[in-house]
C-alpha cells in the first residue's frame, strides 16, 4: 500500500477511471458547522491518495471535476454523509453513486452490524482498525496513523461493491438498490437544510 498526500486539490497527474472509492473526515458529524478537512480517495489498486484541505481551501478544482463527473462511479461507505459533506464545502452535486452501506443493509438482514469494519470483517476477512476515527483532522499535519486510518476507509470499498452487487442481484433487489441511489441526492439535501432526523413518511 502507498498513500499519497496532496494539499488542497489533486495533482494534474492524478486521473481516475471507471470509479474510485472515496470517503471524507470532518470536524465532526454537524455539517454545516464541522468543516471538510480530508478527502480519500482509491481506484482500487491497492493504493490511496488523501486531499488534506488545509486553512478551508476549497478551490480544488481537479477534484470537483472528480466529483461531479458523472461517468465515474463513486463508491462509498454511508455515502449519505460524504456527499453531504463534500458537495456542501466543494460546492457541487456528487454524481454516479454506490454505497455499501445502503446495500449492505438490503441484503444482510440477517445482522445489525453494517459499518465498514463489519463488513470487512465479514466479506473479506480484513480486520480494521478505528482508533483513529474521533480524532482532530483540523490540523496543519496528519499524523502517520491518521494517515494510514484514512486509507483503510477507502482501500476495500471496491472489493465490498464487487460483493454486495452479487448479493444483491442474488436476491433480487438490485432495481430496490438503485431507486434508493436515485433518491440519495434529495436525502443529501434534505440534511442540509435541516430535515435530517424528520422521518417524512411517518404518520
Amino acid at each position: 500500500m502507498t498513500i499519497y498526500l496532496h494539499q488542497n486539490d489533486l495533482p494534474n497527474d492524478v486521473q481516475f477511471s471507471g470509479s474510485v472509492a472515496v470517503d471524507s473526515e470532518t470536524m465532526g458529524l454537524k455539517i454545516t458547522r464541522d468543516r471538510l478537512c480530508l478527502v480519500q480517495l482509491s481506484a482500487g489498486n491497492g493504493d490511496a491518495h488523501l486531499v488534506h484541505l488545509i486553512n478551508k481551501n476549497y478551490d480544488a478544482p481537479n477534484l470537483k471535476k472528480l466529483m461531479s463527473d458523472a461517468n465515474i462511479e463513486k463508491i462509498f461507505h454511508y455515502a449519505r454523509f460524504d456527499m453531504a459533506a463534500i458537495g456542501y464545502y466543494l460546492s457541487i452535486d456528487v454524481n454516479n453513486v454506490f454505497c455499501t452501506k445502503i446495500a449492505s443493509k438490503l441484503v444482510r438482514t440477517y445482522t445489525d452490524a453494517h459499518g465498514l469494519k463489519s463488513l470487512c470483517d465479514e466479506l473479506l476477512k480484513v480486520e480494521l482498525s478505528k482508533k483513529q476515527q474521533s480524532s482532530d483532522w483540523g490540523n496543519a499535519l496528519i499524523t502517520q496513523k491518521q494517515r494510514e486510518y484514512a486509507a483503510n476507509d477507502v482501500l476495500y470499498l471496491h472489493r465490498l461493491r464487487d460483493i454486495l452487487l452479487e448479493m444483491l442481484i442474488r436476491e433480487k433487489r438490485q432495481k430496490i438498490f438503485q431507486k434508493t441511489i436515485d433518491f440519495l441526492p434529495t436525502r443529501v439535501k434534505m440534511d442540509l437544510i435541516g430535515f435530517g432526523k424528520v422521518d417524512i413518511f411517518s404518520h
